[in-house]
This record gives C-alpha cells, sequence and structure tokens, in this order.
C-alpha cells in the first residue's frame, strides 16, 4: 500500500511539474507575439472553448490558442472568452457520479490565467436567473430535455452535452440527471447572456468556438447566428496533431468536393501509403491509439466462419458520440438501428452476423454506460447460432471480418468507407461524413433500408458501383490532405496524458503566414471568408 502511494504521488509531482512547464512555455510565446504591433482600428477576433480542457493543454484547446495566436502576430486584435466560474457544471469538470462535487475551478482558472498571459480576455463569472430558476422547478427530465428560454433551445444544448458526460444516449429520469440537466440549461443561459454583453461591447468580425454543440459553445454560436456574426467552429483533423475549420458544424464534418476534383498519381501513391498502415491498424485519432495490436482470427473464430456462405460484419457507433446528432436521420437511434436488425438475424439462420463494438465504447476514462455489449446480453443476442459478438476489447481485424464479407453493414463509423475502398458493398444506416457523396448505400427512409437489407441478404453477388470506390477515394484523400490543418510544427505530445499536449521549440516567426501554411489557411479563412483548404 506504502509503495502505491508512493508511486502515485511521484506521477501527481512529474503531472504538476510537466505541466507547469508547458504553461511558462504558453507564457513565454504570449508575450512574445504581444509585444508586436497591434492594430486597433481592426475589428477583433473573439475566441472561446471551455469544453476541452482544465489542468493541462488538450489538442483542441491548442489549436484555438495557436489560431489565435496567428493573428495576433498580424496584429489583428483577439479577445478571449473565459470562464470564470461562469458555468455551475462544466463538460470536463462534472463528476458524472456526483453532481454535488464542484469541478475545479481554481485549476482551470489557473490555466487559463497561463495560456491567455497578456492576451486580451473578457472572464465571466454565473450570474443567478430567479425567472429561469423558477421555470425549471418542477420540470422533469423529459421536460428539460425539451425545455426553451427565450425562443432559445437550451434543452438542447444540455441533451447533446450531457449525453457526452454522462456516456450514455437514454437519459435516465433520475435525480442526479435532472440535477445536471437543470444546471446545464442555467449555465447556457447564463454564457448566452454574457457573451452577448461581449458582442454588444466588442463588434467582432468573427467568432471561432470548438465545435459549436456542447452548451457553453453553442450558446456563443447561437448569439453570433442572431447577430449575423461569422462563427467558426473547430474539432480535432483526421491526421495527428490536425484540426479542421468550418463556417458550418464542425461535428458533422461539412466539405465542398467539387465534381472536377480527381486524384492524381502521386495523390493516389500517397493515398495508398495511408491505407496500407490503417488497414494494419496504425492510426491515432486526437492522440488516442484505438488498436494497440490487431488480431487475425483465432481457430474458434476461423471455424464459425468456415460454416457460412454467407459473412455479413456490424459495425457499430459509440452512442454519445457528438456524431449521433447529425446521425440519426433514418433511425431515431443506434440501438434502434440494432433493434430493427434483430428480425433479420432471426429470419436469416443460413447468415452468419457478426456484430463488432466500436473499439472507442471501452476506452478507459470513457467508457460507454449504455453499450453494445449491454444491449447484446440483455436481448439474449447469443442464444443464436448464427451471431458472434466481439467486444471493443478485443482487436480482432476489422478489415479481416470486411474481406471475408458478402457485404457490411454499419451505423456512421469510418469503417463503412474503408470497407468501401477495400471494394466491399456497405449498407449504411446513419448519415455519415462521407455519405455527403454517394460512397456505400445509403437509403432515404427506414422502409428503404429494410428492404435493401431483405435484398442483399438473399442476393448472391451485389455489385459495387464504380463511382462509390471512385467518391471514396477523393472524400479520404480530401479529408485527410486538404481539410485537415496540420500543427505539427508547433505541438508535441505533453508526456502526461493522453491527448493533451505542450510547445515545441520554435521561433516566433513560425507563426507568421509566410512561414506557415496552416496560419495561412487559417488567416485567410478567418478573415477573409475563404475556404480552410490547404493547396492541392
Amino acid at each position: 500500500m506504502a509503495f502505491k502511494l508512493a508511486i502515485r504521488l511521484k506521477n501527481a509531482i512529474h503531472q504538476r511539474w510537466m505541466h507547469r512547464l508547458g504553461s511558462q512555455r504558453w507564457k513565454n510565446l504570449s508575450h512574445q507575439v504581444n509585444s508586436l504591433e497591434i492594430d486597433n482600428s481592426k475589428q477583433p477576433v473573439v475566441f472561446f472553448n471551455s469544453s476541452t480542457r482544465l489542468g493541462g493543454v488538450s489538442q483542441n484547446a491548442a489549436y484555438s490558442r495557436l489560431t489565435s495566436l496567428g493573428l495576433r502576430a498580424q496584429g489583428i486584435p483577439v479577445i478571449h472568452f473565459v470562464c470564470k466560474s461562469g458555468i455551475q457544471r462544466c463538460i470536463l469538470g462534472s463528476n458524472r457520479d456526483e453532481f454535488d462535487q464542484e469541478p475545479p475551478c481554481a485549476q482551470c482558472i489557473e490555466q487559463s490565467h497561463a495560456l491567455y498571459s497578456g492576451d486580451k480576455t473578457w472572464f465571466f463569472e454565473y450570474e443567478t436567473d430567479e425567472m429561469l430558476d423558477f421555470a425549471l422547478e418542477t420540470l422533469s427530465v423529459a421536460k428539460c430535455s425539451e425545455f426553451t428560454w427565450h425562443d432559445l433551445p437550451l434543452g438542447f444544448w444540455a441533451v447533446n452535452s450531457l449525453r457526452w458526460v454522462l456516456r450514455r444516449y437514454t437519459l435516465k429520469e433520475d435525480a442526479l440527471t435532472r440535477a445536471f440537466m437543470v444546471s446545464f440549461i442555467q449555465s447556457a443561459w447564463n454564457v448566452y447572456q454574457q457573451f452577448s454583453r461581449l458582442a454588444e461591447e466588442s463588434n467582432p468580425q468573427a467568432v471561432v468556438v470548438f465545435n459549436g454543440m456542447f452548451f457553453p459553445e453553442a450558446a456563443v454560436r447561437q448569439v453570433c447566428l442572431e447577430r449575423n456574426i461569422r462563427v467558426i467552429t473547430h474539432e480535432v483533423g483526421i491526421q495527428p496533431f490536425s484540426a479542421f475549420f468550418t463556417e458550418g458544424e464542425a461535428t458533422a464534418y461539412p466539405m465542398h468536393i467539387a465534381d472536377d476534383f480527381q486524384l492524381n498519381e502521386d495523390m493516389n501513391a500517397r493515398l495508398d501509403d495511408y491505407l496500407s498502415n490503417r488497414f494494419s491498424g496504425n492510426f491515432t485519432m486526437a492522440g488516442i491509439k484505438f488498436w494497440p495490436e490487431m488480431q487475425q482470427f483465432d481457430s474458434e473464430l476461423a471455424s464459425r466462419i468456415a460454416l457460412y456462405k454467407k459473412i455479413v460484419p456490424i459495425f457499430s457507433n459509440v452512442i454519445f458520440d457528438t456524431s449521433q446528432v447529425h446521425a440519426n436521420t433514418l433511425f431515431k437511434d443506434m440501438f434502434q438501428w440494432l433493434e430493427g436488425i434483430y428480425q433479420s438475424i432471426l429470419d436469416h439462420p443460413e447468415v452468419l452476423f457478426i456484430l463488432r463494438a466500436h473499439p472507442d465504447e471501452g476506452r478507459k476514462g470513457k467508457a460507454s454506460r449504455e453499450s453494445v455489449a449491454d444491449w447484446v446480453n440483455n436481448r439474449g443476442l447469443l442464444r443464436l447460432p448464427n451471431i458472434i459478438f466481439i467486444d471493443s476489447n478485443q482487436f480482432v481485424s476489422s478489415y479481416e471480418l470486411i474481406r471475408r464479407s458478402h457485404f457490411v453493414m454499419n451505423y456512421n463509423s469510418t469503417i463503412g468507407l474503408e470497407a468501401t475502398l477495400l471494394g466491399h458493398p456497405v449498407l449504411t444506416a446513419g448519415k455519415a461524413r462521407y455519405t455527403q457523396i454517394p460512397t456505400t448505400f445509403f437509403p432515404t427512409s427506414k422502409n428503404e433500408y429494410f428492404d435493401m437489407l431483405e435484398k442483399f441478404l438473399r442476393t448472391e453477388e451485389i455489385e459495387v458501383p464504380e463511382e462509390f470506390m471512385h467518391n471514396a477515394r477523393r472524400f479520404l484523400y480530401a479529408q485527410l490532405f486538404l481539410t485537415s490543418l496540420p500543427f505539427g510544427d508547433f505541438l508535441k505530445e505533453d508526456g502526461v496524458w493522453k491527448g493533451y499536449v505542450t510547445l515545441k521549440d520554435f521561433q516566433i516567426q513560425a507563426l507568421f503566414p509566410q512561414n506557415s501554411e496552416t496560419i495561412q489557411i487559417l488567416t485567410d479563412g478567418i478573415l477573409n471568408r475563404k475556404e480552410f483548404l490547404r493547396v492541392l
């Protein structure tokens, strides 16, 4: 016990020391940038991101901060809208099992002072609205979910946030959930009011926020939309240390791919090199490596597969992921889709269905509390002889499943696009990033979906339209190499927390547009309304 305590103490000291060093680097860089001239005749750009960091600097927090520094280095006035206990319960600072545990505001505010040292900041605190409190006093979780105030969808913003915090899609009707719902609604209204004052006073030319889905950023985005202020949202990109910026909703990943955009020989070679690594599990997303290893079939799995002529892998998604808001067009949610295909599994005992849980569903510290594994057990699915379930902590190669498949079923995960790239037919149930252009079979209604599913199950050969493969390569290349803006010249892992970063050593001149393609693209996009795209 004493040994374990000593190890924890040593790790805590190391973490604190590394983050202090990181904060000092950010302070030094900020002071260098702020020593440069500023053109106060220009309208400012406001930055806001309260949902991605507390005591350290996450990738999304770093992307926002570096973008602001790149603008400020060019003399553009920048204002940071910063939480100073202005949110009762926040996205990262909430204990999902203990509402009464207050978020670590002091730690977060200290980090804010380090991150924005020398910059113009607007700190906002919490102000009670008794009329709003009274209106919420007797509402259930269900009623809170639909709650509007001054025509603002505060309940909708709270639901999107709470699903992520609680790691579940279906919200329980209990005291804990209700307490969080009320707190998120009250806090969203406070952010909306506080930012309205900032917008009125500063008249910004543009506002940059993290994804725009969680309630603090959603409230700020709403103010901008109402006042016709240009608002840009951002999320992590597909490549390591990269970000995606857009005037749309970053979580939906809107991309305009021109009809005349085609891959040349070099582009195809570059994409093939990426895919060779991807198909072996050698990739990360937001600093997380999902596949510590990629296993081939064991003898038991191979023997069961050998008994069937038709193999249909089913790939689910993480139910609380922010993408699900956009995905749920044919079905209410992913579990309604799974319930629907349950009957198809019963009706086709000659087909082996292999249901694969998303690897992120069981990630330590982010494990889903409404999981596919729970659904499988509650449904008694494994009593059926023609179903195999692969849980999130089993690293059987998804790509080998695809290669053996008759066709692939998925909700909205990236694996659907990858299956097309492997030349296999894909039936998609949820709106995905890649369904913006024809890349998979994506029906327009629930009835059409089940008609197509039945047809595929009965058909011996399913032809994949040539345009699917062609579009899949165009889409993935654009997503990887055109829309993912690289920040790797400025950042490296902090060596303490996965997904958190610290600054590399570089000269301040590296932040000038003439020296950084990324800063040039961000400058043109934020100030001149150009697309946030890299040069072909």
